[in-house]
């Protein structure tokens, strides 16, 4: 008999409401809600804790700081490091994450990326394989269209079945992202990563080679997974140029648009839209781009990837309702619902008879969310 999980004084998160009520799960399926307080003894009091479906994450980069924690440095371990990375995550609230891994790079940059791929894709295999993760994985390609081995590197995993997303990046300067010249000088000098002439050597490197690998790369391939049905995203969009060339190449989302030129766009042309919760946490997009804030008052904004901070997630749903007064249930679907669609999981991502019992137990703080529990397939895990 299934084992069932009774919550109670509860504020519920539904796609279009909050309502106080009862959540019962197992470890099958969400099986009833109802707007009354249980009485039952097993019946967990939650003390008016907002509960909510489990957030899914299409896009993080987290997993890349467990494999390469410093420059240079190599954990020998994959799967511990892609451990370390599934216990962050449940700790901020996502009980189904897209590993965001890039393939592609110009020679000589960020040349590590191209020796952590493979054991990446193959530590997540093993992980959910031998189900030693607490939440779901899949995995999302990031293709750096402008990188000289992307078709060479990233073939012999195109019909892996955890790849369920892949973006088209391009990275070149002066297009998209790095539109702004100076935007990219002050990153790189910023972060000290690159001197001055490094800076200058890089840049005229990648505005030679990039657009010529993007064009050899492009067709290619949106043709190797389009083929297999795998969602598209294009990354960066800043016109409509940019839109409408992910358009007619089957991309369904748009991801990280730059502009609002480039939302509406979006919008108009079908593509849904994310943009990083880290945008709207820290009032503004790092690399110069639009907020993320003032694209979900304009009703530009679909939904919210945590980029490199899993913990902003949550932050970002309670600020845009706190400080933008968007309701609770319209930024909690940008984290689960929306983005659960946007992907093609019909299973989740919202609190319903019959919905995958992923559940999130949490309360807020001075503004500051706290995850108190996390439930995966009704099983507890955080």
């Amino acid at each position: 008999m299934a084992t069932e999980t009774i919550l109670t004084n509860a504020n519920l998160i539904l796609e279009d409401k909050v309502v106080k009520g009862t959540i019962v799960f197992t470890e099958r399926a969400v099986t009833s809600i109802d707007t009354g307080t249980s009485s039952l003894p097993a019946a967990i009091n939650v003390e008016g804790d907002f509960i909510a479906p489990g957030i899914v994450e299409m896009h993080t980069d987290n997993m890349e700081k467990h494999f390469v924690p410093r420059p240079g440095v190599f954990w020998p371990n994959g799967l511990a490091a892609a451990l370390a990375h599934d216990a962050q995550m449940v700790a901020a609230g996502v009980t189904t994450v897209y590993d965001s891994i890039c393939a592609g790079s110009i020679y000589g940059q960020k040349d590590y990326r191209r020796e952590i791929f493979s054991k990446v894709i193959d530590a997540v295999a093993e992980g959910q394989d031998k189900d030693l993760f607490r939440i779901d994985h899949a995995i999302h390609i990031r293709c750096e269209l402008t990188g000289d081995e992307l078709v060479s590197d990233v073939e012999p995993y195109a019909a892996h079945p955890l790849i369920r997303l892949v973006s088209l990046m391009d990275h070149t300067p002066g297009k998209r992202q790095w539109r702004n010249l100076e935007d990219l000088k002050r990153y790189n000098l910023g972060s000290g990563e690159k001197t001055q002439d490094q800076h200058d050597a890089d840049v005229a490197l990648r505005m030679d080679i990039g657009p010529k690998n993007f064009e050899k790369n492009w067709p290619i391939i949106v043709e190797m997974f389009g083929s297999r049905n795998i969602p598209i995203a294009t990354h960066d969009d800043t016109t409509e140029d940019d839109v409408v060339l992910g358009r007619d190449a089957g991309a369904v989302i748009s991801e990280f648009p730059t502009t609002v030129e480039a939302a509406t766009a979006a919008h108009k042309h079908g593509l849904a839209t994310i943009l990083g919760a880290p945008n709207v946490v820290r009032g503004g997009s790092h690399s110069g781009g639009v907020s993320a804030s003032h694209l979900a008052t304009l009703g530009l904004l679909d939904g919210l990837s945590s980029d490199y901070v899993p913990s902003s997630l949550l932050q970002a749903v309670v600020k845009l309702n706190a400080e933008f007064k968007l309701p609770l249930s319209q930024t909690m679907g940008m984290v689960t619902w929306k983005i659960a669609d946007m992907v093609g999981l019909k299973d989740r991502g919202r609190l319903k008879p019959g919905a995958r019992a992923d559940i999130l137990r949490f309360k807020v703080f001075d503004d500051a969310p706290i995850v108190r529990t996390v439930w995966s397939q009704g099983e507890r895990v955080f």
